[in-house]
Formats: C-alpha cells, sequence, structure tokens
C-alpha cells in the first residue's frame, strides 16, 4: 500500500510526498482509515514507528472536510504531550502536513514566557499541541478555552503516568465537551493506562497494535559492559575514539549532575558534545539539539526527560552510561536509534549495583543483552580498590550521617541572648565569658541583649566597645578618685 491509494486530499498528499513518504508504517495503514471514519482510536506501537503521522494526516484531513473556522481563544485540535521537546517536534511534523493548507499551528510548554504564546492564542488556531502545565496555566488566565475541541489527542501516555502528569490529565479532559474523536497513543500499556483509556475513550474504540509491549524494535543491535562506576567515563572515552562510526551518539544518565560530568570528561578529550536536561534553559536546550540535528557536535548527553522528546534522524548509537530505574525508559531511551527503517546500536554500562535493574529490563524485553567485547578492559585504568565508605557513597542512598567523617556538632539555644551556639566551636569561651559578665553585670561585658546577639566576641564591634567601656571606667574611676 502506497500513501496515494489512501482518501487524502490533495494538499496533504502534497505535503507528504514533499517530505518524501511513499509507503505508510504498520501503524499508519491501519490507523488512518479507521480514524477518517471518525472512531476512537487506542494506539499501541513502539517509539520511531510513526505514530505522529498516523494521527495527524486523519486530524488534518477531518477538519479540510467540516468546514468550520476557528474562533477566538479556542482550538479545534488538541495534542497533549509530556515534554517540551516531543511538542515542539510535533508542532513541526503538523506545520510540513499542513503546508500547503491555510490550517494554522501553535504549541504552548512552559519554562518561557507565556506572553509570545498567548498572543498565538488570540485569534484561536486549529491545532494545539501543549503539555499539562502550561496549558492549564493559560486556561486558568483565560488566553484559550477547550470549548470547541472536536479532536483530542494524548501521545505517550505511558510517560505522562510516569511524570505524574495523570490529575493534570484527568482536570483537561473534564475540561472537553462530550462530542469528539478521542486518540490514545502509548508505547506501553500497563493497567494505570488501561484504566486511563477506558475512561477516555468511547464504546467500541478502534484498537491497533503493532508490535508486542515493551519489545525492542529488532534492527537494534545491543551490546552490554560490566563497569564499576569510576571508570564508565574512560570507557565511553575509549568506545568513541576506537569506533570512527560512533558518528552521531546520543548519551543517557540518570542525573543532571551526571550529564554535565561527562559532558567534561568527553570535552577534555576533544570530542565535541554537549548537554540537555531540566536544569537547561529553554534556548539553550534548543541549541543543543540542533546543533546536534545538524552533526555540529558528535555526542549529545541527555537525562530521561529526552528520551521521548529527541526525534533526531540517523542516530547510530545510544549509549546508556547509566541503566534507568524505570524498566520501559529503557525501551525508550534505545528507540531514539534505528528510526525510519534503518539500523542502530545500542550499549549498555551496567556497574554491580545496577545488576537488580538489568535483571528487570531483559525480563521485560525478553531479550538476553550480550556482552561487548571484553579486550576493551585491558585499555582502560586500573580498577580502584574499594572501602566501604565509598561503596556506600557510590551507591544509589547516600552515605548514613553518623559514618560521615569528623565528630558530630551539637547545637545549643542559649536562652539569655548570646544566640545559638556550636559545641564544640571557636567562639566557646567567649560566650561563656559574655554570659559570666551578663550575670554579673560587669561595665567591659555586654549591656545590651541585642547587641550581645549582633556581635560576636572577637569583632571588630565587640572590640571598639570593650575599648570604649574601659575608657569610660576609668573615666569614672579617675572622677571618683578626684573628689575630696
Amino acid at each position: 500500500m502506497k500513501f496515494e491509494e489512501l482518501p487524502l486530499a490533495n494538499p496533504l498528499q502534497r505535503a507528504v510526498r514533499a517530505v518524501g513518504y511513499e509507503n505508510p508504517t504498520p501503524i499508519q495503514e491501519q490507523s488512518i482509515p479507521s480514524l477518517l471514519e471518525g472512531r476512537d482510536l487506542l494506539g499501541i506501537a513502539q517509539t520511531g514507528t510513526g505514530k505522529t503521522a498516523a494521527f495527524a494526516l486523519p486530524i488534518l484531513q477531518r477538519l479540510l472536510d467540516s468546514g468550520k473556522f476557528r474562533q477566538p481563544k479556542t482550538c479545534r485540535a488538541l495534542i497533549l504531550l509530556p515534554t517540551r521537546e516531543l511538542a515542539i517536534q510535533v508542532e513541526e511534523c503538523f506545520k510540513q502536513y499542513a503546508q500547503y493548507t491555510a490550517i494554522s499551528t501553535t504549541c504552548i510548554f512552559g519554562g518561557v514566557s507565556d506572553v509570545k504564546q498567548k498572543n498565538c492564542l488570540v485569534r484561536g488556531v486549529d491545532v494545539l499541541v501543549a503539555t499539562p502545565g502550561r496549558l492549564l496555566d493559560l486556561i486558568g488566565q483565560r488566553a484559550v478555552t477547550l470549548k470547541n475541541v472536536e479532536f483530542f489527542v494524548l501521545d505517550e501516555a505511558d510517560r505522562m503516568l510516569d511524570m505524574g502528569f495523570i490529575h493534570d490529565i484527568r482536570k483537561v479532559v473534564g475540561m472537553l465537551p462530550g462530542k469528539r474523536q478521542n486518540l490514545f497513543f502509548s508505547a506501553t500499556m500497563p493497567k494505570e493506562i488501561s484504566d486511563l483509556a477506558q475512561t477516555i475513550l468511547g464504546a467500541n474504540p478502534a484498537r491497533v497494535e503493532v508490535a508486542p509491549q515493551s519489545t525492542p524494535i529488532e534492527r537494534i543491535r545491543q551490546e552490554l559492559y560490566r563497569i564499576d562506576k569510576r571508570r564508565k567515563g574512560a570507557l565511553l572515552k575509549e568506545l568513541l575514539n576506537s569506533h570512527e562510526e560512533m558518528k552521531k551518539v546520543l548519551v543517557f544518565t540518570r542525573t543532571k549532575h551526571g550529564a554535565d560530568k561527562i559532558v567534561r570528561v568527553l570535552e577534555k578529550a576533544g570530542i565535541k558534545c554537549a548537554a540537555i536536561h531540566g536544569n537547561k534553559s529553554q534556548n539553550r536546550r534548543q541549541e543543543a539539539l540542533g546543533n546536534f540535528k545538524e552533526e555540529r557536535i558528535r555526542v549529545l548527553v541527555a537525562t530521561d526527560i529526552a528520551a521521548r522528546g529527541i526525534d533526531v534522524d540517523d542516530v547510530t548509537h545510544v549509549f546508556n552510561y547509566d541503566l534507568p530505574n524505570e524498566h520501559e525508559t529503557f525501551v525508550h531511551r534505545i528507540g531514539r536509534t534505528a528510526r525510519a527503517g534503518k539500523e542502530g546500536v545500542a550499549i549498555s554500562f551496567c556497574a554491580p549495583d545496577e545488576e537488580q535493574d538489568l535483571r528487570g529490563i531483559e525480563k521485560l524485553t525478553r531479550v538476553k543483552i550480550p556482552e561487548g567485547d571484553k579486550s576493551i578492559y585491558e585499555r582502560l585504568p586500573e580498577q580502584q580498590k574499594e572501602t566501604p565508605e565509598s561503596e556506600l557513597r557510590n551507591a544509589r542512598g547516600r552515605l548514613p550521617r553518623e559514618k560521615k567523617g569528623g565528630p558530630k556538632r551539637e547545637r545549643r539555644d542559649d536562652r539569655n541572648g548570646v544566640g545559638r551556639t556550636a559545641v564544640p566551636g571557636k567562639y566557646r569561651h567567649a560566650a561563656e565569658q559574655s554570659r559570666e559578665n551578663l550575670q554579673s553585670g560587669d561595665a567591659a561585658g555586654f549591656s545590651n541583649r541585642r547587641t550581645i546577639g549582633k556581635n560576636r566576641p572577637g569583632s571588630r564591634a565587640r572590640k571598639r566597645m570593650r575599648e570604649a567601656a574601659a575608657a569610660s571606667a576609668a573615666a569614672q574611676s579617675s572622677l571618683i578618685q578626684s573628689k575630696p
């Protein structure tokens, strides 16, 4: 079957040819006819199988057929996505498919100013691509209303659940009109997602499942390296330097700090790279992603926030520098390669404390990951001997408080006005002396409780006060002696 055989309008067929599509993927071939009939749809497909075109083309076709016009501060089609990057990429796809039509598209997401987004919504839009948080924010500001929504798409539903958006999704669904077409897409279908789908989809929805749940794409060749945490950076650097075919590499790490650390290690080795994670501004993230797409950098290091938000062609290798805590995330990570019918390689590093995650991933995907070339270990630095403290520190939990070095500092709340004093501490003796002076009414001591707490013993102000008090006492003494 070819796209020419699908009942799409000429402007859409022209756009499909412009982007280079010839034959629809399985999910596109099964979804588009049902959606054109107006049926609700539950789609289960691995990432990289063409889900965006599967729902975008039918929605655009039905918008053209309806003959309706958008109204101010409204939208006719709402596409809800979990991350900014994914929202931006879906909007780009809609604009490509609608480039020969008058259908308008706008994307709203958090992390940036909402002024431009609200200006785009003043006249209304046909297709609104949004993340849940910013959408609810603009609804609260009355910048947009959902009363005219005809098509509702919830994409990456399982990721929505993982990121804690379930309550926001229910709020959005409660604001939608009862008569609408619902599209529900997810790469995996655990029980929680199935229950959510039943509350959104109408009766007897079309179900499209193009691959077994949570199974990685078969074109991806996987490798596994068992390595301690301290030598993961050296192993990554050695693999990149010894394999020239690794031209477009995506590295996933568990933490933002870990991503920045990998970038520093690779930059010292002369490898062009950049990091993308939640602490980066939206402009920096878009700049790094653009440089990676245009191959101005070789390696892009990302946290799981980008696991489903990166849609980059020709990614040759994906590295799991840290195995993910959630086993389903592994499927979405490695799905960034082997897209559009091409092949790819996924390489995973496994530290001793990650063996349990590895077993869970292999059980979920039903694939035993083969180990890579063991000769590379000979070119790495020798493994450092671990101490009990370093093992705890490198583990996922922090070192317990009572095992950290140094004596435990006690704190005592002084009720007499000196304030809180660390014991043992530098000013313990001076603080105790100050209390004695205060209680005895010594002229050289403090005369005001507020001053005691403000000027600690040994400070310049305290020295001046001591000198002034001594001078005053000397003057009084001389005055008494001079009296007959």
